[in-house]
């Protein structure tokens, strides 16, 4: 089974509603490969939060209904997915922002990824391109 770190970019592809969005059957085949016991995820616990963000705002917007928010949600915390503790990859992650310009909170994903000896699927495409050639990031669109 291969484990992956799995960004909030990936994982709001599961359960908003599609409305034009780019790499939801991608994420879905993602999903899929994780639910036949072939991927494994990770993420760390910053990825709640993220998550959690990203649905207030879509409600917000008038994206989707509180009530589908939290169903999306739901449906996402009974995969049971494996999360760690951001402070014990902070400093991992430090040191990534300063070498590579990005956000703590990206180089989070990254850390996780490098301590697990896994690689981070986002489906943002930047900041997959800024940091493919030197860390295991990929960018979602080219894993499916």
């Amino acid at each position: 089974m291969t484990s992956i770190v799995v960004d909030g970019s990936v994982a709001v592809k599961w359960c908003l509603p599609v409305a034009n969005e780019s790499l939801v059957s991608q994420a879905q085949q993602m999903l899929d490969a994780h639910s036949r016991g072939e991927l494994h995820f990770l993420v760390p616990d910053l990825f709640w939060a993220e998550l959690g963000n990203v649905l207030w705002k879509a409600v917000r917007i008038g994206r989707t209904s509180r009530s589908q928010a939290m169903s999306g949600l739901a449906s996402i915390r009974d995969l049971n997915i494996p999360t760690s503790a951001s402070v014990d990859l902070l400093q991992l992650g430090l040191r990534i922002a300063f070498a590579h310009d990005r956000t703590v909170y990206d180089s989070l994903y990254v850390a996780l990824a490098v301590q697990s000896g896994s690689v981070v699927i986002t489906a943002d495409e930047k900041l997959a391109n800024a940091l493919a050639a030197h860390l295991p990031v990929k960018w979602l669109g080219s894993f499916y």
